[in-house]
C-alpha cells in the first residue's frame, strides 16, 4: 500500500516494477543500493569500508593517481556553530542540516579516512562535470552529485557484497528496471554517463512520489518501501527526521552522509585536505563502434595504454566491445578520436584471428554454460558474472528460493547473453567453464593438476598478473600468483604461466 496521496498509475506501475526486481532476487533490494557495515559502531559506506585499503589499491586509483596529499597535517578543530553556519552557507535546493549525527559523518570523511577523502576530491574533477551536466538536463538539483560519493567513492567498477555495481552502486534488477544493459561482456551499471541517467531517472520518478529530496534519497537507499513503512509508523508525518528512528538502522546514517559529503567538498581546505592529481584527459571524446573490437587491437595501433582506456571505458567487462551486435560508445583522449577513425579498419583486423579465436556467431539465444561453484562463492556473485538473475539461476538448476549458499564444487546451468563469443570452448554438457576462451591466445593449452585443470598462458610483452587476470573472469591476480607459487609479481616474456579454471 502507498501512503503517499497525489500518485500516479505510470508511477506505482513503476514502483511494482522495482519491488518485483527485488523479489525475483529473494534480496530485500528495498533495504538498499548500498551496503552498510553491520556492527556497533556508526555505519559507514560499505564503498568507504571496504576502499580505504582495497580501493587506492584497484587499478583505476593505483594507476592514474599520482599522490599530492595532506600527509602530515592536522585536522584543526571546528565548533558546531562553524560547522552549522558553513552548512547554511552553501548554494543549495536540498535543505542541509547539522547536528550530532552529521558532525560524525564530517568526521569520518576529515579524520578517519582522509586518503580517501583525497582521492574522492582528484576523481571529482573528471567525473562531476559530465554528472552535473545530465542533473542539469534532468532539471534536478546539482548537489545529488555527491550521492555518487556516498554510493561508490567515485569508483566505477566498485562492487558491493551485496551485488550493487558502478558509480551510483545499481542492484542488478533495479538496473535492468531503468534500461543498463547487463550481461557478460556489457556492464552499463559500469557506464558513468548511463549509470547516471538512470539515477536521474529514479530521483525524477521518486520525486514525482514523495517531493521531499530528503525522501527521494533514503529511498534511494532502501527503497520506497521501507520510506513509507516507516511514514506510516511516525503517524502521517513525513519529514525525515520524523521518520527516521522508523527507517532501517543504515538508511539513518545514509541522508545525514550526503549531508556531510556536501560539507566535505566545499570546506576540504579548512580541514588541511588536498586533491589526488589524476593524469587523465579532461577533454574527451566519442566513437561509435559497429565492429567487434578488442581493447589490444586499439592499445596495439594507436599507442593508448590500454589501462587508460579501461578507465574510460569501465562497461566492457573483458576488453571486448561487441559492436558487431549493435553499435556501442568507445571514449579515448580527444587526440586519439581521429587517428581512430582513419585507422579503423586497420584497428579491427589486427591480431583478430589470435584475440577473437573462439568466437561464435552472433546469436539472439543465450549460450548454456556449466558453471562449477568455487569456494565461497555466492549464487548473487555468479549472477553477477553472467548478467543473469539470482532467481533465474535457482529455475535452471531446480534450487529451492531459499538457497543462498551453494557447496563449492557443485555444477549449475546457466544461459547467459554472451554477446556472440563462447564463454564454453567444450560443449554444452562440458563439467567445467572455459570463460578464458573469450580472450585467450590459440595456442593456450589445457592440462590437468593435483589442483585441478588449468590452462598455460604465454607472456606477452606488457603483460603482468593484473593484466592476465582480467583476460581470465573469475580468477584474481593474486589467485594466478597463489596457483604458480610465486610472491614476485615480474613477469618475462616468453614465461608460461597456470590459469586455474574456475
Amino acid at each position: 500500500m502507498i501512503f503517499i496521496t497525489g500518485v500516479s498509475r505510470a508511477q506505482i506501475t513503476l514502483w511494482e516494477d522495482l519491488k518485483q526486481a527485488s523479489a525475483n532476487d529473494s534480496i530485500d533490494v528495498e533495504s538498499g543500493n548500498s551496503g552498510y557495515r553491520n556492527d556497533d559502531s556508526m555505519f559507514a559506506p560499505e564503498g568507504m569500508d571496504l576502499n580505504v585499503d582495497s580501493l587506492l589499491n584497484l587499478w583505476n586509483f593505483n594507476y592514474f593517481t599520482r599522490k599530492q596529499t595532506s600527509d602530515g597535517y592536522s585536522n584543526p578543530p571546528t565548533s558546531d556553530a562553524e560547522y552549522k553556519e558553513r552548512l547554511e552557507r552553501l548554494p543549495r535546493v536540498i535543505p542541509m542540516t547539522f547536528n550530532e549525527t552529521v558532525r560524525s559523518c564530517i568526521n569520518l570523511y576529515t579524520e578517519r579516512s582522509r586518503s580517501l577523502t583525497e582521492y574522492i576530491l582528484g576523481w571529482s574533477d573528471f567525473y562531476f562535470p559530465m554528472i552535473e551536466e545530465t542533473l542539469e538536463r534532468y532539471d534536478l538539483p546539482l548537489e545529488l552529485k555527491y550521492l555518487a560519493i556516498v554510493e561508490s567513492a567515485l569508483n566505477p567498477i566498485a562492487q558491493s557484497r551485496m551485488g550493487a555495481s558502478g558509480l551510483w552502486q545499481f542492484m542488478l534488477p533495479t538496473g535492468k528496471v531503468y534500461g543498463l544493459e547487463i550481461n557478460s561482456l556489457v556492464d552499463e551499471r559500469r557506464d558513468p554517463v548511463k549509470s547516471t541517467e538512470a539515477a536521474c531517472k529514479y530521483f525524477k520518478d521518486m520525486y514525482a512520489i514523495y517531493g521531499d529530496w530528503h525522501l527521494v534519497i533514503a529511498s534511494y537507499n532502501c527503497g520506497p518501501g521501507n520510506v513509507n513503512k516507516a511514514i506510516k509508523r511516525a503517524k502521517g508525518k513525513s519529514g525525515f527526521w520524523d521518520i527516521y528512528p522508523y527507517l532501517p538502522r543504515e538508511t539513518r546514517m545514509y541522508v545525514p552522509l550526503f549531508m556531510a559529503v556536501n560539507y566535505v567538498m566545499n570546506y576540504y581546505t579548512e580541514h588541511n585536505l588536498s586533491p589526488t592529481i589524476i593524469p587523465l584527459p579532461l577533454s574527451t571524446d566519442t566513437v561509435m563502434i559497429n565492429k567487434e573490437i578488442h581493447f589490444d587491437q586499439i592499445a596495439d595501433i594507436l599507442k593508448i595504454d590500454k589501462e587508460q582506456l579501461r578507465a574510460l571505458n569501465p562497461q566492457y567487462k573483458r576488453d571486448i566491445i561487441p559492436g558487431q551486435s549493435k553499435p556501442y560508445v568507445l571514449t579515448l583522449p580527444a587526440v586519439y578520436a581521429y587517428g581512430f577513425v582513419e585507422l579503423e579498419d586497420t584497428i579491427s583486423s589486427h591480431r583478430s584471428d589470435e584475440l577473437f579465436a573462439h568466437r561464435s556467431a552472433p546469436s539472439d539465444s543465450p549460450e548454456k554454460i556449466r558453471h562449477t561453484v568455487r569456494s565461497g562463492e555466492s549464487l548473487l556473485a555468479i549472477a553477477n558474472k553472467y548478467g543473469v538473475s539470482v532467481s533465474q539461476i535457482r529455475s535452471w538448476n531446480g534450487l529451492k528460493k531459499s538457497s543462498k549458499k551453494i557447496p563449492a564444487g557443485q555444477t549449475l546451468t546457466i544461459y547467459a547473453d554472451t554477446g556472440g563469443y563462447s564463454l564454453s570452448s567444450t560443449s554444452e554438457t562440458s563439467e567445467t567453464t572455459d570463460e578464458d576462451a573469450v580472450v585467450s591466445p590459440k595456442k593456450t593449452k589445457t592440462k590437468s593438476s593435483e589442483k585441478g585443470s588449468y590452462s598455460i598462458y604465454k607472456v606477452r610483452s606488457g603483460d603482468s598478473f593484473h593484466t592476465i587476470a582480467k583476460k581470465y573472469p573469475g580468477v584474481s591476480a593474486q589467485e594466478l600468483m597463489k596457483f604458480n607459487g610465486t610472491r614476485n609479481t615480474s613477469l618475462k616474456v616468453g614465461q608460461r604461466i597456470k590459469v586455474p579454471r574456475v
